[in-house]
């Protein structure tokens, strides 16, 4: 049976991952940022803490050493003491006048002592607000050149070689790691450029000999009066030659798939399955295989033409590894989960689930030869791994009780 994708690989995580699951607060995700920030606001509040406790320790002793409790001695026998802030010299008598007034004294050190601790708190507490907002401010200044840098990577990512970061600025670290970006950026880029030229080439290098090849075949299968053994040698030969071309067409579409797709159309995966089982009908009868299914409206952002080669790639599949009579093939489309889905199931031999990542391998078939199919090139189900991922999605193969394979291939809406 043809092969079928392996199960979606873990995210690249790249810094950013779409896969990821979302945080409820998405500010509180730990971002160099956030960590930067609470580390100028923690270093601000470790020495604000110890500032405050030094000068609260060093007023306690002057405090301390200036009240005495010497300052003031009270003799004679005929005096009057008021006081608002100490009421007790009010109504105390001559002899426990001076142990009053230090007891008063006392306690007025006090006093100040935690005024001056709740104010330098209160101060401490305004200051490490505005510390760790201007540490975040100044953590995004940093870290800006960080920023340019990854949204240079992420426009890459889309195939778009040509960005650069260009960063200006003093000649620091972080500019050096963006100007050595800017080289790997254009040595990508040359080496890139150089492929497609190679493809481009091969392609024509490729597909013209063998163009010729088809047309002389013809020409000379086309004629009565050749003899039998001489026609049955040309369609041998143009049976091998459109198996190169195919072969050529499968190889030069593989390479082309391997990119992310720049531009992208609304394309309605209904209308592709209906396309590909359209294409396959006749060959599926020819064979036996009933085709059934219900193509849902299931529309994606994509390449209509790729589109299409994913869903005819699996039919084609699922018709010619299926059973020799009451054969079946299933095909689907539906929109699951925030996903647009394709499903094709057939009936068919068994697929042990071991051998399912092997069926993905290009000239890889189930059970036979890398060559001497007549089922086709080997290239089918890479093909479909390949555009399925250029599109953002994923293709997950399993083995369907009974025999046959289920494949499901999964894009983002």
């Amino acid at each position: 049976m043809a092969s079928t994708p392996p199960p979606p690989q873990a995210p690249p995580k790249p810094t950013w991952d779409p896969r990821s699951p979302q945080l409820p607060f998405p500010w509180l995700r730990p971002t160099i940022r956030i960590r930067l920030t609470l580390l100028y606001g923690g270093m601000f509040l470790i020495a604000g803490i110890l500032l405050l406790s030094i000068i609260y320790l060093l007023a306690a002793q002057a405090l301390h050493e200036g009240g005495g409790g010497q300052a003031l001695q009270i003799r004679g026998p005929s005096f009057q003491i008021t006081s608002t802030s100490c009421p007790a010299v009010n109504s105390a008598p001559v002899e426990e006048i001076n142990s009053v007034l230090k007891q008063c004294d006392a306690i007025q050190r006090q006093r100040a002592l935690d005024d001056l601790l709740s104010r330098s708190l209160l101060a401490l507490l305004g200051l490490a607000i505005i510390a760790f907002a201007f540490g975040y401010a100044m953590a995004g200044r940093v870290l800006a050149p960080l920023g340019r840098i990854t949204r240079t990577a992420r426009a890459v990512a889309g195939s778009d070689l040509s960005r650069r970061i260009e960063l200006d600025g003093p000649d620091d670290e972080l500019k050096e790691l963006a100007d050595t970006f800017d080289d790997m950026l254009e040595r990508l880029q040359r080496a890139f450029t150089a492929q497609q030229r190679f493809v481009g080439n091969a392609s024509h290098e490729l597909r013209t000999p063998l163009a010729i090849n088809r047309t002389l075949l013809e020409v000379h299968l086309s004629d009565p009066g050749a003899p039998v053994e001489l026609q049955q040698l040309g369609k041998t030969l143009l049976a091998t030659n459109e198996r190169s071309e195919q072969l050529v067409e499968g190889l030069l579409l593989l390479a082309r798939s391997d990119n992310q797709i720049v531009e992208r159309k609304p394309v309605d995966l209904a209308e592709v399955a209906e396309q590909a089982v359209d294409q396959v009908h006749g060959e599926a009868a020819a064979k036996g295989v009933v085709i059934r299914g219900e193509q849902k409206t299931a529309v994606v952002q994509g390449n209509g033409v790729l589109l299409e080669r994913i869903a005819l790639n699996l039919v084609q599949n699922a018709v010619r590894y299926n059973v020799p009579e009451g054969g079946w093939v299933e095909v689907t489309t539906d929109v699951r989960h925030g996903q647009a889905v394709l499903v094709v199931s057939n009936t068919g031999p068994v697929v042990p689930a071991y051998e399912i990542d092997n069926l993905f391998e290009p000239f890889r078939r189930l059970r036979t030869e890398r060559t001497g199919s007549d089922k086709g090139v080997g290239l089918g189900l890479s093909i479909v791994r390949s555009v399925a991922r250029a599109h953002g999605g994923h293709i997950e193969a399993r083995p369907r009780e009974g025999g046959g394979l289920v494949m499901r291939v999964s894009f983002p809406v």
